[in-house]
């Protein structure tokens, strides 16, 4: 199997997993803090990553990459986590769809500055068109928003554009999951005392559900699912694999329709479609990824 195509194997994976991140952290933030959960889902995830890194006898990595990693972790641990986790307080996890369709295109703005990826004009066209899809379709389905909650939430898009690429970029020489489990181990002096200070003063009358949010987002959304998509991110490109992000919301959404029950509307299954289209065309549209010699196994 091609390095390409096994990267966007990886990515559409990662995507998966991401899919469930916002509607979890709804469900965290409205019986905990949310900067409880931003600390605390760091702390637990870096816990994990310590003694992920231990187990496989990683070596550390070089004083070069200490830089890089730190601003990872600013993106990916601090900046998404805690600014959506804020304008979730007052928006819907159906409302943050808008500007989770604006994720891949800042994805790829910002692989093209850091990676040096050259995606064509065709790349760009079909990447707009997808997230114009996903916002449109998200403004149609929940209108409702402040402009201090969408402000948060663009913040989080923009540092988590961030992360993304310089993730993927590093994960190329160290590979996918060294990359997060070193990014949230070097969290760990920060993470850790902070979930500590900030943990509820209280802790009878918190719904299960809250802390099942807040586990969700610690294991899978903080630490699993990036195992596969800095790896997809390094092996097939991080301009192109970073379009998969736009079947994050449909995917968010089916799945509220299975655990919640609600409907699945022909409009959604019809913008789907678009966008894997769309999704589609950027792949074959994209720039070459990195040699497969060039990718951490």
């Amino acid at each position: 199997m091609k390095t390409s195509t096994r990267g966007w194997i990886n990515g559409m994976i990662g995507v998966a997993i991401f899919s469930g991140s916002l509607p979890a952290t709804r469900l965290a933030v409205l019986g905990l803090d949310p900067l409880f959960v931003t600390a605390a889902r760091a702390a637990l995830a870096g816990v994990l990553a310590l003694a992920i890194l231990r187990l496989m006898h990683s070596p550390r990595p070089g004083r070069a990459d200490l830089r890089t990693l730190l601003l990872v972790a600013f993106g990916v641990v601090l900046g998404f986590p805690l600014f959506s986790a804020l304008a979730l307080r007052t928006i819907t996890s159906a409302h943050s769809l808008v500007f989770i369709g604006l994720l891949p295109l800042a994805t790829a703005i910002f692989g093209t500055w850091l990676g040096g990826e050259r995606p064509s004009r065709a790349f760009w066209l079909f990447a707009i068109l997808g997230a114009a899809s996903v916002a449109g379709f998200a403004l149609s389905q929940d209108g409702s928003g402040s402009l201090g909650a969408d402000a948060l939430m663009m913040a989080a898009i923009v540092t988590c554009g961030y992360g993304y690429a310089e993730g993927g970029r590093l994960s190329r020489r160290l590979g996918g999951w060294q990359v997060i489990c070193w990014v949230l181990v070097l969290s760990l002096p920060v993470s850790l005392p902070l979930a500590v200070v900030l943990r509820p003063a209280v802790w009878t009358g918190i719904a299960p559900s809250a802390w099942g949010g807040l586990a969700y987002v610690a294991v899978f959304s903080m630490l699993v699912g990036f195992f596969f998509w800095y790896r997809g991110l390094a092996q097939g490109g991080i301009a192109a694999v970073g379009q998969l992000q736009l079947l994050q919301p449909f995917m968010g959404l089916m799945l509220a329709a299975w655990l919640l029950g609600e409907p699945v509307t022909g409009v959604m299954l019809a913008v789907t479609a678009f966008v894997v289209a769309c999704v589609a065309g950027a792949k074959y549209t994209a720039a070459a990824p990195a040699p497969a010699s060039d990718v951490a196994r």
